[in-house]
């Protein structure tokens, strides 16, 4: 080991003298670089000063040192709007069907008013209701002094087309006159005596009496649009007759 650390050594010794002192000069130089350059002798070194003011190095501004703002953003294109939501249009409310009721009758006449009612087939949903109500106006004929003249009268009423009477036979001064009908109101009345009128009964009058009697609203449920202005069409037919909501 020791022989080959020497010959070792010795031989680093010999190529350090013969690089040294034997090589031919600029042996270890690559010369292919230099013989590359282009017009070398127009090349020298500039002092500081020489550069021109282009080249020289200009200080930052502080503006170029300001953080550079964000750039506006740009409107979405109509591509990538959103898609506004499609409202539905309102759907029509449907109207609930409505109770309303026609009259007021007397019991004698509510039998007459269910009959115009029958050519609108409605069966089981007609009702009564049965109130008291203050009547102050009244159609009728002066007291014709006794029972026969009465009944007299009474005939050549019903001659006339008139069945809808009442005698009255209780003491007192209206004793044996007919009442052809009792009305809240005298408009009520008034119209009532023009439909006498037109069948030739001359001697009907209208007069204030305050008195309570007995009446009949005849009630229809389930009444729609179309049912309510059949109703109305019934209702005309009948002087002084109401058509309204029940009553709650």
């Amino acid at each position: 080991m020791r022989a080959a650390f020497l010959l070792l050594l010795l031989a680093n010794v010999a190529f350090f003298v013969w690089a040294r002192f034997v090589a031919p000069a600029d042996a270890t130089v690559d010369r292919a670089p230099l013989g590359r350059q282009i017009e070398p002798q127009k090349l020298r070194i500039l002092a500081p000063g020489e550069l021109p003011a282009t080249a020289q190095q200009k200080p930052a501004s502080p503006s170029s040192l300001a953080p550079a703002s964000p750039a506006p953003a740009s409107p979405p294109s109509p591509a990538a709007a959103p898609v506004a939501a499609v409202t539905a249009a309102p759907v029509p409310a449907v109207a609930t069907p409505t109770c309303m009721e026609w009259g007021s009758f007397t019991v004698f006449d509510a039998p007459k008013a269910e009959k115009a009612l029958e050519p609108l087939a409605l069966g089981n949903r007609v009702g009564q209701r049965r109130t008291e109500e203050l009547a102050a106006w009244w159609v009728f004929m002066p007291p014709q002094g006794s029972r026969p003249l009465a009944l007299k009268k009474a005939a050549e009423l019903r001659a006339r087309g008139v069945d809808d009477y009442f005698i009255l036979a209780e003491e007192g001064p209206l004793r044996w006159s007919l009442s052809l009908g009792v009305f809240r109101t005298e408009e009520a009345a008034r119209a009532r005596l023009a439909t006498l009128r037109e069948k030739g009964v001359r001697t009907a009058e209208v007069g204030p009496r305050e008195m309570t009697v007995p009446k009949v609203w005849l009630q229809v449920r389930g009444v729609d649009a179309a049912l309510e202005t059949r109703l109305k069409e019934v209702a005309k037919q009948v002087e002084g007759s109401e058509l309204r909501n029940c009553p709650s």
